[in-house]
């Protein structure tokens, strides 16, 4: 791969700079009623899509992205079944305008590394040498297709503005379980600012109805929340809120985690589009007949933001009723069936997803959907305790876009046995870190790691082939990932789903699989690194082939902490090199 970073891409066929139009990615004002995505459903086993993929830049200087439809509309919800055939038709019509987004600090070393080479018009998208502000691709977070062109590569893949419309094309597994997933860029080292200015959208696999009958009839609600460079950085805190004592400012230009739960956050959010901006957070409304059940599909397609979801009536928190933690229903694991898990509140990391039962406020009861404070660490972000929207109880509230099938036919049981009492092939160990470019200066620009026990570490090599693991499709594998720095990372890996075992050497008894979870931040103190035990699952076909693991802090991503995964087919068994391999396996405790 070849970075040039704030490359000019554009000539007479491309959208240029001074052709953009100001409201090409409109936006809801603060305080709107939120609106669902449009729905595009499949048709007799088949869903066709044609996307466009615009940017514009605002009057503050910050860039919008957008996925659009020919009628306007923005990131719309894609709906398929089990054994469906995706077309999805992507135009690239990005601009390299005066003020588009740049980088993220933290990602500039990396790409100063790679960069080589020149913008190539009409390249193929396949295997594409370039990669900008104005490239684009997709990623389907979650699903278990295989990782090569016109499905889900992002290794390679990489589309240019003046190119024809690049066809995705692949058809959803038949075993796929039914919840909810996404679609987003994965441009490496440029992917921060695009998911940061929207570009995003939720992706269904229908029939979560039949997996579990307590949601059978249920209106749903698909809720995407975002976050966006703050539309009031300069402004002072709202006298409502406690007194920080500092607003401190991180390496990334954001503002520094100060442990208090309050102060200036690192982004601003949005529900939907709708921005719900620092200081005063005015919230977005959602309108629900008094008393109603209805079933929530929350997506975090937040870039560096993690959310810790409540529901509370006059502050007291509402019990909510989990279904499906990042596209799986919880009973995919032979628990009884039905099984709900009902909690006061829920931590959802960035690229997580959440699907759980709400009931609604009766008339007259203020109600708020809100995050409560995340404590990222000494080097994380400010992630701190505010509202997100209002729930207004209303005889007159619309009905939700989309109501489950009242009488589903039940799901067949999973093929496989239970991930949990699959005994692991191997263990392997990885771990998080970081190395400031000036290790006397905590605010220079930082380079990012994920590495494997006994490589050395170094940031991601887009233009590199050589693996870092080497596994094999049908085995389950155990590993164990560290974090030795002082801030909250999210493990995140495409193409399969993890059963998280235990956290920092408690066992963990979850009833449901994940693709993205929190590894704990070090607090300098411990003597040992705080860890998890996560159980990988490559046992299907569709894992083959050659995909990534990394943190899903886009600025951590872009910035080099990402690692290659080669999975050979069953019957392969050459064991290829590893990069920065050696035989000096290193303490997984702290040196004193």
């Amino acid at each position: 791969m070849v970075f040039v970073p704030g490359a000019m891409a554009c000539t007479s066929s491309v959208v240029r700079a001074q052709d953009v139009v100001q409201d090409a990615c409109p936006r809801p004002a603060p305080g709107s009623a939120v609106q669902e995505p449009e729905d595009l459903r499949s048709t007799n086993g088949v869903l066709q899509v044609d996307l466009t993929v615009r940017n514009s830049t605002e009057k503050d200087g910050s860039t919008r992205y957008c996925y659009l439809l020919a009628d306007g509309k923005q990131s719309p919800t894609l709906r398929v079944s089990p054994g469906d055939l995706l077309i999805l038709r992507l135009k690239n019509e990005l601009s390299a305008a005066k003020g588009a987004a740049t980088p993220a600090p933290s990602a500039q070393p990396v790409q100063q590394a790679h960069t080589h080479g020149h913008a190539e018009k009409n390249s193929d998208p396949c295997n594409s040498s370039t990669m900008t502000i104005t490239s684009t691709n997709l990623h389907f977070h979650g699903l278990t297709i295989p990782p090569v062109c016109h499905q889900d590569d992002v290794l390679k893949t990489s589309i240019q503005p003046g190119d024809p419309a690049f066809e995705y094309r692949f058809r959803i597994p038949a075993n796929e379980p039914p919840g909810l997933y996404w679609y987003h860029p994965h441009i490496h080292g440029f992917s921060t600012p695009q998911v940061i200015g929207g570009a995003s959208g939720a992706m269904i696999i229908e029939g979560i109805e039949r997996a579990n009958r307590e949601v059978a009839g249920l209106p749903e609600r698909v809720l995407v929340i975002r976050d966006q460079n703050l539309l009031n950085p300069d402004a002072p805190p709202s006298k409502s809120e406690p007194v920080v004592p500092h607003n401190l400012i991180d390496r990334d230009g954001d503002s520094a985690n100060n442990g208090t739960g309050f102060g200036k956050p690192a982004k601003d959010l949005s529900v939907n589009f709708v921005p719900v901006p620092y200081p005063d957070y005015p919230p977005a409304v959602i309108k629900m007949k008094p008393g109603e059940r209805q079933f929530w599909r929350v997506l975090n397609a937040s870039a560096i933001t993690y959310l810790n979801l409540a529901v509370v009536f006059k502050r007291a928190p509402q019990m909510l009723g989990i279904v499906a933690i990042d596209g799986v229903p919880k009973n995919e694991n032979g628990n009884a069936a039905n099984a709900v898990e009902w909690h006061g509140h829920i931590g959802v990391p960035p690229g997580a997803r959440v699907e759980f039962i709400v009931n609604g406020p009766p008339l007259g009861m203020p109600a708020l959907f809100v995050t409560r404070t995340v404590n990222t660490g000494q080097g994380g972000e400010n992630d701190p305790n505010r509202a997100l929207a209002s729930i207004v109880a209303a005889d007159d509230a619309p009905e939700p876009r989309s109501t489950l099938a009242a009488n589903p036919e039940a799901l067949p049981p999973p093929a496989l046995p239970w991930l949990g009492n699959v005994t692991p092939t191997r263990v392997r160990r990885l771990y998080f870190s970081e190395k400031l470019e000036d290790p006397n200066n905590p605010n220079s620009a930082t380079t990012f790691y994920i590495t494997v026990d006994g490589q050395t570490p170094a940031a991601f090599d887009p233009a590199s082939d050589l693996p870092n693991i080497v596994a094999k499709q049908g085995d389950v594998e155990d590993w164990i990932i560290e974090n030795r720095s002082t801030e909250l990372h999210a493990f995140h890996i495409h193409q399969i789903h993890f059963l998280l075992m235990d956290w920092s050497g408690v066992p963990v008894d979850e009833p449901f699989l994940r693709d993205t979870v929190n590894v704990p931040f070090y607090n300098g103190r411990a003597l040992q690194y705080p860890s998890v035990r996560v159980r990988m699952d490559f046992r299907d076909a569709n894992t083959v082939g050659m995909f990534v693991y990394h943190c899903h802090l886009l600025e951590h991503e872009d910035g080099g902490m990402m690692g290659l995964i080669r999975v050979e087919p069953a019957a392969q068994s050459e064991a290829p090199k590893v990069p920065g391999s050696s035989k000096n396996k290193s303490s997984t405790k702290m040196r004193r």
